[in-house]
């Protein structure tokens, strides 16, 4: 009886361990996503007022936000968020998240802004796997290359300047690691069309600014 009651007893204290163990471990958890998702707001609020800086705007870039789908110009099938500043309710800038997906590792993630102009407020890599030493120089901490996109615009250079030098283009590529800079242009210039086919798509009333609805834009 007595080696019945203590397996009984062991039985319940693993129990409750195993209950307050998983309480302890789903609470560590939402913490820590809870603060996950904050320092991944706060990143991505930096990179967009490198952009498009808070006196540029007046309104919220996170809750004024509308999703597309252009798997040919954005380079991904999934929907794409459009970031949309505006200033006493009128457009003044369009922040596309877009893809590279043709860099040396992979996806390079961007943020291709431009005014209503159609001029380029700026660019900044958000997120890839390009070699360290090499293809990282894409980012701001590593160099200034990405800087180079501000003012551009589709008729400026014309097409055959949207390229990197070794291909007749305007940009300059980097040594040994031509393949990034080649895709990010790309992808810019890709992400301009874009624009300029679907601007008034993109600023649609400011009444509809929380819509979460896909839209899906085809070109020819």
């Amino acid at each position: 009886m007595d080696l019945i009651k203590n397996m009984s007893i062991s039985a319940i204290l693993l129990g409750l361990f195993a209950i307050v163990g998983t309480a302890l471990v789903s609470l560590t958890y939402i913490n820590t996503a809870d603060r996950i998702a904050e320092n991944h707001r706060n990143m991505l609020l930096r990179s967009l007022h490198e952009l498009i800086t808070p006196d540029q705007h007046d309104n919220d870039l996170f809750a004024d936000t509308v999703e597309v789908v252009e798997p040919a110009l954005l380079g991904t099938k999934r929907p794409v968020t459009i970031y949309r500043a505006r200033m006493n309710k009128q457009p003044v800038a369009a922040i596309i998240n877009s893809i590279a997906p043709d860099g040396y590792s992979g996806d390079i993630h961007l943020l291709v802004a431009v005014y209503t102009t159609g001029k380029l407020a700026g660019v900044r890599v958000v997120k890839h796997k390009e070699t360290p030493g090499l293809g990282d120089a894409i980012e701001t901490s590593r160099g200034d290359w990405i800087l180079g996109f501000a003012n551009h615009s589709l008729t400026s250079p014309e097409q055959s300047g949207w390229a990197v030098k070794r291909d007749g283009g305007i940009f300059d590529q980097f040594t040994g690691a031509t393949v990034t800079p080649r895709a990010i242009v790309k992808a810019v210039y890709n992400s301009l069309l874009y624009f300029k086919a679907n601007q008034k798509t993109i600023f649609k009333s400011v009444e509809h600014s929380s819509d979460k609805d896909t839209d899906t834009h085809e070109h020819n």
